[in-house]
Parts: structure tokens; C-alpha cells; sequence
């Protein structure tokens, strides 16, 4: 006991992490349910008798849980200042638990069930949005909460594995929706003489009636234990610290560090952290418009169109079944975030960034030439989709996460992410709910081949300028403390 006392214990430390990478986990599955559940949906209500369930509207839908991501986010910074980092996480798996049960019996309450109409539609949204609001606020402080509770040797890797469970999560919801889909098929949507059919409708009536509700009510089992887990571990040193609750941070700083390191590093913290807050611009505007760009880029590189959209873009590539073909696509993501989490303490931030944005731009360039090279064989895409995902996997995945979380001082870091996160999740709203109108854009002979080949080769054209910015603006963190980046700040 006097050896942990002294050392501090890594089991701790390992358990405190594995249940804030759940939020992780949680953020996963909640933002690519969509992508096996988003094809019966849209069938279902394209039954609606009062409105027109249009390519736009499903855009929209399908992205609306990113509406809530934005609020979360940009809420975070005042609810982790506020009511602390533990708490905010367990209103997130609150949030989490109630958009699962919402999503799938919308419902509840005031409507007639499987009569689709203008007004279910909101109701969906609704819960969608709940959900995403819970996403937002896990987005945020899940990274937020481990950089505050990890030794600074092992933080990135620490910080790593949130992206890596954020993977997991959509590698888990790829892999439930295949088991809950079984031998039914998703409905076959064609656009005839300018409007939606669905082909065959009696063929996919299961998918379309209920398929699609068990996919999002399967999030209720990760919400509801992440949530109760949530309860057992401590608030962060760093915020306790903050809040002048030296005695509780040390005793939390000497279980992870050992007793004669909390001293020292509480003694650290202090020094940098006279005020509990300070104004968002008091280390300047560059600091704030390095992490508002990171998460600009890491959504504008346009990832989050194809984990969303994975079966529709393997379907229109003439592959034999597009479920087990995102369900593959999710394992290679999980390898290669591996890669990044047993890489980012020996090769660095930077590296890792701009050898991923190369890559990811090779990947998008090779799709988008499938496109117009008549004659090239669908393996060939499939690949460079491959690429382009494995790519962001060990870069701009992990490392973007590690970086907000790492590069601002502690006296502004909870409105600071708040910030830089709610422009991740304004970007990827943008993106998702633009893909389907323009991957389907149509242009003289080339029809849609046209908006594959412009959406690909545009996000081909983002990568290069994202490697570029990594190279010429982004500091290296690794191996400084969190005091060592407000002394950096200072000195700019």
C-alpha cells in the first residue's frame, strides 16, 4: 500500500480513463447509427401523406443529431466551468439514454404508431438532436477530462484511446446494425422522373417498419452503464484545483502520480492557474484560431461523409453487399487508430497529421479518378476509400482530439474547447448534409459519376491544405505539460 501510495497506481488511472473513453465509445455509435439505420428511415417516411420526403430533407435527418452536437458543444465550456467535468459527462449519458429511447418510438406521447408524417418527422429530429446534444458535450469534455487527469508522459496516448473507443463505437453500431438487419434487405431507393420510389417495398417492409427502430434503441444499453459508471470517478485535479479544492486535487493527483509528485504538480498548477478563469483572446487570437482550424479541418477533409453514408457509397460501387463491406472498413479504422495511440508519444503530433492529410488526399484523388477513367475495376475504389479512412484514422482522428485538448492554457481551456469544437461540429453538419445532394449531382454524360467525382477530388484539394496548415502554424506538444503550454502562450 505504501509502494501505491508512492508510485501511484496505474490500475487507477487505466480505470478512471476506460470509463470517460466510453463517452468516447458513446459519441461513435450515436453519430454512425445513421448509416445502416438512414436507408429504412427514408423509406418510412417517404410514406408520409402530408409532405414530400425529399433527397434534402433526408440530408437533413440524417445529419440532425449534428444540430444538437453544435449546441452541446458549444455549451460544454459552461457546463465544465460550471458544474465540472463529472458531472457534465453524466448529463451526457443522461441525454445519450434518452434520445436511444426517443429515436426509436418517436412516438411516444401524441402519435399513432408507423404513421409517418410532417409531424413525426420533428418528433424524430427532436430526439436526434437530444442525442446530439449529449454527443457534443462527451466530444468535448471526454478528451477534456483525461488530458486533465493524465501524466503528462502518457497523455497523448491516453487522450488516443478516446478515439479509438469514438472508432470502436462506430465499429460496434457497423457490426449491429449487420446482426439486426439479417437476412432483410434495405429498401432500393431510385429517383424516377425526378422523384423518390421505392422499389420493391414489399421486400424491405421489416427494415422499413422496424429495422431502423432497433438500430438507434440498441444505444440505450452503452448509454445507460456509461451513465451509472460515470458516478464512481473522481472530479479532475485540475478543475478541483481551480475551484480551491486543494486538498480533494491532491488526494486524487497522489492515487494517479504517488504523494511526492501530486505536490509538485499541484504546486504547478497553481502557478498557472491564479484566476479560475480568464478572458477566451488573454493568450492572444492565434492560439484560438489553431484550434478552431483543426476541428475545421478535421471535418471539412469530409471523414464523416463516408462513415455516415458507407453502405450507400459501397452500394453505388457495384459491391455485393455494403453492410459487410463498412463492416470491414470498420476494422481497418480500428487497426489504424491503433497505430496512432502506440505512435503519437514517439513520432509526434505534427508527423502523424501531415503524413495522414497526404495520405487521406491520395485516397480522395484515387476515387474521385474511378469517376471519370471508364473501365477502372470497383476494387480500385474500394481501395482508395480504404485508404483515404485509414489515413484519417492515425491522423486527424486521434491527433486533433489530443491537440484541443492539449494546446490551450488551463485558465481558458473549458471556453476554449467549447469554441473549437462547436466549429468541429458546425463543419461536420455542413459536410454530412451536403454530401447526398452533391455525391448525386448530375452533369451531361457523366450524370451522377459528375458529383462522385467533385465531392472526392474537393476533399482531395482540403487534405493538401490541411497539411500545409499543420506545417506551417501548428505547435508541437509533445512530451509538455499542460503549464508548459500556457508558458508558451504567454511568450507569443
Amino acid at each position: 500500500m505504501t509502494n501505491q501510495t508512492e508510485n501511484g497506481s496505474k490500475a487507477y488511472l487505466f480505470s478512471i480513463v476506460l470509463v470517460a473513453v466510453l463517452g468516447g465509445l458513446l459519441f461513435g455509435y450515436d453519430t454512425a447509427v445513421i448509416s445502416g439505420a438512414e436507408k429504412g428511415l427514408q423509406a418510412f417516411f417517404m410514406g408520409a401523406p402530408d409532405f414530400t420526403y425529399t433527397d434534402t430533407w433526408h440530408g437533413i435527418t440524417s445529419s440532425s443529431a449534428l444540430i444538437g452536437c453544435i449546441i452541446g458543444s458549444a455549451i460544454s465550456g459552461l457546463c465544465a466551468s460550471r458544474l465540472g467535468r463529472k458531472k457534465s459527462l453524466f448529463l451526457a449519458g443522461v441525454l445519450f439514454f434518452l434520445s436511444a429511447l426517443g429515436s426509436y418510438y418517436p412516438e411516444f406521447l401524441f402519435f399513432g404508431y408507423g404513421e409517418s408524417s410532417y409531424s413525426l418527422l420533428l418528433a424524430f429530429n427532436f430526439y436526434r438532436v437530444l442525442g446530439g446534444v449529449g454527443v457534443g458535450l462527451a466530444s468535448a469534455i471526454c478528451p477534456m477530462y483525461i488530458a486533465e487527469i493524465a501524466p503528462s508522459n502518457i497523455r497523448g496516448t491516453l487522450v488516443s484511446w478516446n478515439q479509438f473507443a469514438i472508432i470502436f463505437g462506430q465499429l460496434v453500431v457497423y457490426f449491429v446494425n449487420f446482426l439486426i438487419l439479417g437476412d432483410n434487405i434495405n429498401p432500393v431507393i431510385r429517383a424516377v422522373e425526378g422523384v423518390n420510389q421505392i422499389l420493391n417495398p414489399d421486400a424491405a417492409a421489416w427494415t422499413i417498419e422496424t429495422g431502423w427502430r432497433l438500430m438507434f434503441v440498441s444505444e440505450a444499453v452503452p448509454a445507460g452503464l456509461f451513465t451509472l459508471l460515470v458516478l464512481l470517478v473522481p472530479e479532475t485535479p485540475r478543475y478541483l484545483a481551480l475551484c480551491g479544492r486543494d486538498d480533494k486535487a491532491l488526494a486524487v493527483l497522489g492515487r494517479i502520480n504517488g504523494a511526492s509528485q501530486a505536490r509538485a504538480i499541484l504546486a504547478d498548477i497553481k502557478a498557472t492557474a491564479h484566476e479560475k478563469t480568464e478572458r477566451l483572446f488573454t493568450y492572444g487570437w492565434m492560439v484560438i484560431f489553431i484550434g478552431i482550424m483543426l476541428s475545421v479541418f478535421q471535418q471539412a477533409v469530409g471523414i464523416n461523409a463516408v462513415l455516415y453514408f458507407a453502405p450507400r457509397i459501397f452500394e453505388s460501387m457495384g459491391m455485393g453487399n455494403p453492410m459487410m463491406q463498412t463492416v470491414i472498413m470498420g476494422i481497418i479504422n480500428i487497426l489504424f487508430t491503433l497505430l496512432a495511440v502506440f505512435t503519437v508519444e514517439r513520432w509526434g503530433r505534427k508527423p502523424l497529421l501531415i503524413s495522414g492529410s497526404i495520405g487521406m488526399a491520395v485516397g480522395a484523388f484515387g476515387v474521385a479518378l474511378c469517376n471519370v477513367v471508364i473501365g477502372l475495376p470497383a476494387l480500385v475504389s474500394v481501395v482508395s476509400i480504404m485508404v483515404y479512412s485509414a489515413s484519417f484514422m492515425f491522423s486527424w482522428g486521434p491527433i486533433c482530439w489530443v491537440l484541443i485538448a492539449e494546446i490551450f492554457p488551463n485558465t481558458i481551456r473549458g471556453a476554449a474547447v467549447a469554441v473549437a469544437v462547436a466549429f468541429q461540429w458546425i463543419f461536420n453538419f455542413i459536410v454530412s448534409s451536403t454530401f447526398v445532394p452533391m455525391y448525386n449531382m448530375q452533369l451531361g454524360e457523366m450524370g451522377d459519376k459528375f458529383g462522385h467525382m467533385f465531392a472526392y477530388a474537393l476533399y482531395g484539394v482540403i487534405c493538401v491544405v490541411a497539411a500545409v496548415f499543420v506545417w506551417k502554424l501548428v505547435p508541437e506538444t509533445t512530451g509538455k505539460t499542460l503549464e508548459d503550454m500556457t508558458r508558451l502562450w504567454k511568450k507569443k
